[in-house]
């Protein structure tokens, strides 16, 4: 092994080797800039400021023992970042040309002989210019890579300095995995009942073996646990409907103008409700309208969707690298009354509080990165059976950033889907509104935009309900 080379941690290794013939583990987004970028000029901005992190320089080798990350004596800014053109077919605009770009790139390796990760830039777009993003999932999960991303941007900040302690350097996250795995034993079992100062926080003691617990604390965790793991492992498989199947590998794209976040929040706090209940809400409602209009009745029907929960301190995000578990969140899309389906949601997200499940999805995932490929798609296989989607939902910057001196007027990303799952939805609030974007397969859904259009009208319909309810303190 290089003397330059580190080992890569047992979770990024499981998403390393989550690659398969009709998902490919990278994290996709695109930036909408106005006015137009260069390619010298974003070059420039990358290496300037993405290159600081070391990830982005070194390439992944294989070997007996697990893969390593790998300084590229090769490396070449122009291999990963370069310039894109569209290609029209008759009819299209300048939008579908783009979601039907990003819908290729979303399904072309990455290069294995170098870093993972590449921007294409298209430099005339709707009066600016657009960038599509994809990285690799090893490199890290969606909270680090929207931290490192948002760094390149005007005024982004540099990654703090700081010298690397031994433990890190033989694992990054060994630790983490061995106290998951083993949740009830010692340290492990007494530290991990911190979870109510927020399960980040958790996950960051559970390094520090001088903070322990009562045993009080130990006994509720240990029967939290093992609810947890029944309900789990004892979880139904999902609702069929016309979303779920076997995938073919064609990846098709969409996403909305953003709706108005101050709107979404008054909603929110006429229902009682957070800005969360009301989104997922209207995400079960245009599923479940798109699904009747194909003619799958979706009365009484629910489909689970993960969700990913992040396992650290937000201020360590930069550190790179997997640290967040999986939440099951079930969606009513079988509820027609938009008041209904909100609280509904509301329950369903007041369950999940307080569930150790993303920390035993977690050790899943590092129990995976342990065993060979074939085992290890059959653990994760449990997932996809299990649910429908992959649902992220992020809360981005208050005010519009700037690039290279250009207004990033819009910003849309989406996460993977593992094993034979073939919807991805993703949440982002940013510049005061809220950004709904989908990647599916062609075979389960050729037409996501059909359903990306029913965000708003299931949001007016839930504005108008709520117009109509009685005013006053009761």
């Amino acid at each position: 092994m290089p003397e330059t080379s580190e080992r890569m941690s047992r979770v990024d290794t499981a998403w390393l080797r989550m690659d398969n013939d009709v998902n490919l583990m990278m994290i996709v987004g695109v930036w909408l800039v106005e006015p137009a970028l260069t390619l010298d000029a974003l070059r420039e901005r990358i290496a300037s400021k993405l290159l600081k992190y070391p990830r982005f320089r070194q390439r992944v080798e294989h070997g007996l023992l697990g893969a390593n990350w790998v300084e590229d004596e090769d490396f070449d800014i122009a291999r990963h970042v370069a310039a894109t053109k569209l290609v029209y077919e008759r009819g299209q605009s300048e939008r579908e040309a783009l979601q039907a770009r990003v819908g290729d790139l979303a399904t072309t390796p990455l290069d294995p002989m170098h870093p993972l990760w590449r921007f294409d830039l298209i430099e005339n777009h709707e009066h600016g210019s657009a960038v599509i993003a994809r990285i690799h999932h090893c490199i890290g999960d969606g909270i680090a890579l929207i931290s490192v991303m948002l760094s390149i941007t005007d005024g982004g900040g540099d990654p703090p300095r700081r010298r690397r302690r031994k433990a890190e350097e033989d694992d990054g996250s060994d630790w983490l995995t061995d106290a998951v795995i083993k949740p009830l034993t010692d340290v492990a079992g007494k530290a991990i009942g911190m979870y109510g100062s927020g399960i980040a926080k958790t996950m960051d003691v559970l390094s520090q073996p001088q903070q322990l617990l009562g045993s009080i604390d130990v006994a509720r965790s240990a029967v939290q646990v093992a609810r947890d793991a029944a309900a789990f492992a004892l979880m139904e498989n999902d609702s069929p409907t016309l979303l779920k199947g076997k995938p073919v590998g064609i990846k098709v794209v969409a996403w909305n103008e953003p709706l108005p976040l101050a709107d979404v929040k008054t909603i929110g706090k006429a229902l009682n409700c957070s800005i969360n209940d009301v989104l997922l809400a209207c995400a079960a409602g245009a599923i479940g309208d798109y699904l009747k209009e194909q003619g799958d009745d979706p009365a009484g029907k629910e489909i689970r969707a993960m969700v990913p929960v992040n396992l650290r301190p937000l201020e360590k995000a930069w550190q790179l690298g997997n640290r967040f578990g999986l939440a099951p969140l079930v969606l009513p899309i079988g509820i027609d009354n938009p008041i209904e389906r909100v609280y509904a949601v509301r329950a369903r997200m007041r369950e999940m509080k307080g569930s150790y499940q993303p920390l035993l999805a977690f050790g899943v995932l590092a129990v995976a990165g342990l065993l060979v490929k074939p085992m290890q798609d059959a653990l994760l296989d449990l997932f996809a059976k299990k649910s429908t989607a992959v649902m992220t939902n992020v809360p981005g910057p208050a005010e519009p950033l700037k690039l290279c001196g250009s207004t990033l007027r819009q910003t849309i990303f989406w996460v993977p889907a593992s094993g034979d799952l073939g919807i991805g939805i993703s949440i982002l609030s940013y510049g005061g509104g809220v950004q709904f974007g989908m990647i599916t397969d062609e075979r389960l859904c050729p037409q996501p935009q059909k359903i990306i259009d029913r965000f708003a009208a299931e949001f007016e319909k839930l504005l108008l309900v709520t117009l109509m309810l009685p005013w006053g303190d009761a």
